[in-house]
């Protein structure tokens, strides 16, 4: 039995039980994580925490150094979704960037998928991002659409209600968040309108805010329909 065989291959029983062991501490840090975020924890809870997540963070060093060392095209690794994934959430540690990224840990759980060997899933997901790829200029343009109607409604609400509410629309930067709430079609209610003009305005943002929904779905659901019969072809 080689390193390579237990760090890369899941189908022997040294193999699976390294799997697992990743998996432990993958569920294990983000309860961790979660832990921390609560209030009035104990000093004594608060260290065990920083020394959990200490030891934590180590094993996952060593872990990605193992893969790397252990793969026989180490720039396919490293550059990988995996890879990248796996170093960011270590890297802020060593760095002290004052960034927490061990969040992106539980994106790790999808390798899940791979040992229980649901190959159903797998394909699942692979015909997503190839739906992605096929829909890419088609949403790049609609995501280049809806920065200009993101502006064009921030600058249209800041000339309707700025001299209404000069405090809540003090500006079309001001302005942004009330056009990204209605044309998400959140409404979150902190900032609306209060002139028939600025209301006016916004039934048009809203209208307009019910493409921007539903345009991406489509664009997804057309995509994955056309993969799926290329499959079938």
């Amino acid at each position: 039995m080689t390193l390579r065989e237990i760090v890369q291959e899941s189908d022997t029983k040294p193999g699976r039980a390294f799997d697992f062991t990743v998996l432990f501490l993958i569920v294990f840090s983000i309860i961790t994580l979660t832990v921390e975020t609560l209030p009035d924890l104990p000093p004594m809870a608060q260290s065990a925490l920083r020394i959990s997540e200490f030891v934590v963070t180590v094993l996952f060093t060593i872990e990605y150094g193992l893969r790397v060392a252990t793969s026989t095209k180490k720039g396919s690794y490293v550059f990988s979704f995996y890879g990248v994934i796996d170093l960011v959430a270590i890297l802020p540690f060593y760095l002290s960037l004052g960034i927490d990224l061990r969040a992106l840990r539980a994106v790790r759980l999808l390798r899940v998928f791979r040992l229980f060997k649901l190959t159903r899933y797998t394909r699942a997901m692979e015909r997503f991002g190839k739906a992605i790829v096929h829909a890419r200029e088609e949403a790049m343009i609609f995501l280049f659409a809806t920065f200009i109607l993101l502006y064009l409604s921030s600058i249209g609400i800041y000339y309707f209600e700025h001299a209404a509410q000069p405090d809540t629309f003090q500006s079309v930067f001001h302005s942004m968040w009330w056009a990204v709430a209605t044309l998400t079609t959140v409404g979150y209610g902190d900032v609306y309108p209060v002139t028939l003009g600025g209301k006016v305005f916004t039934f048009v943002v809203l209208m307009c805010g019910l493409g921007v929904v539903a345009v991406p779905a489509g664009l997804v659901a057309a995509a994955l329909t056309k993969v799926l019969d290329d499959e079938e072809r």
